[in-house]
């Protein structure tokens, strides 16, 4: 069964500034190495819709949607928090971002899909609840996996998250639900500046020292992810996919490199088959030097594609 590749042009037209990391070029990046490497040709491509209101409350206060609506400009840009704007285009792109995971949770569900790979942006997972921050206004991957379970009614849905920033915005959205269990994996002392101590009993927060560099990473994941997971058995597993952990990327220091990410990709996989009937949803979060994004991207969808 091939991977599910959701993504759409409205994604590429949000835009914080000619400097900023969290730019447009990134999902072209991705889109033209996965093409290059022959990846796309095991993928089924769709258009991410619009995400509805009804959907985006299940994980978001709906006085804080309304407002994000009402911010959204008609022309130049509105400034959100110090690293966080929005262009005319920032609402349509954020709405197609949180609808991508809506629909690949849709199309898994169904059978139509074993697993998903959602290259959009602006990423999601330091949005909380109530507040847009860290380049994120809607929590893509939490509105998804409140789709779910409670349109689904699914009982058990995992979030793994090894972006090198801790997903703060899950953490508050998620921190309590019974139904979720959620890895986070996170330099120390980087934004959000928080998630070394778990807010939740659903929570596994591994927070790694900088330049801890691949064989920490894989510790960590073997002897806290793993053990949590399988005696979790989710059935359906959501993958944060930062890539900026990776040695090239100076947004962080931890020192991973493309075999990382297949390696934890990997060992996600062997779960989703044991518990999950293979099924993972992965969605872009961070990853923000063109190059080693886009290599670590097709090490990720390797794996989910099954070609490793």
């Amino acid at each position: 069964m091939l991977c599910a590749y959701i993504t759409h042009a409205d994604c590429a037209r949000h835009e914080m500034g000619a400097h900023h990391p969290e730019c447009p070029e990134r999902l072209g990046a991705i889109n033209d190495h996965l093409l290059v490497k022959g990846l796309l040709d095991y993928m089924i491509p769709y258009d991410a819709p619009l995400a509805t209101e009804e959907q985006l409350g299940r994980a978001h206060a709906s006085l804080y949607v309304r407002e994000l609506f009402a911010m959204a400009p008609t022309e130049g840009t509105r400034q959100v928090d110090p690293d966080t704007c929005m262009n005319p285009w920032t609402l349509p792109a954020a709405l197609r971002a949180a609808g991508a995971v809506v629909e690949a949770t849709d199309l898994v569900i169904a059978g139509k899909a074993r697993t998903a790979f959602c290259s959009v942006r602006p990423p999601g997972h330091h949005a909380e609840r109530s507040a847009a921050m860290g380049f994120c206004f809607f929590n893509n991957v939490a509105v998804g996996m409140r789709h779910a379970l409670d349109v689904h009614g699914l009982q058990r849905v995992a979030l793994i998250d090894f972006d090198v920033h801790h997903g703060n915005g899950s953490e508050d959205i998620l921190r309590g639900d019974e139904r979720v269990l959620m890895c986070s994996i996170f330099e120390k002392g980087l934004y959000p500046f928080n998630g070394e101590s778990a807010v939740g009993p659903n929570m596994v927060n591994v927070g790694l020292p900088s330049r801890s560099g691949s064989d920490a990473f894989r510790a960590a994941v073997t002897e806290h992810w793993l053990p949590a997971l399988d005696a979790f058995r989710p059935e359906l597993i959501y993958i944060s996919a930062g890539f900026d952990a990776h040695r090239e990327d100076d947004m962080g220091n931890l020192g991973l490199v493309e075999a990382d990410y297949a390696w934890v990709t990997q060992a996600l996989m062997k779960v989703a088959k044991q518990h999950s009937q293979g099924r993972v949803i992965s969605c872009l979060e961070g990853g923000y030097v063109l190059s080693p994004l886009a290599r670590s991207v097709a090490a990720h969808v390797r794996v989910l594609i099954g070609a490793d």
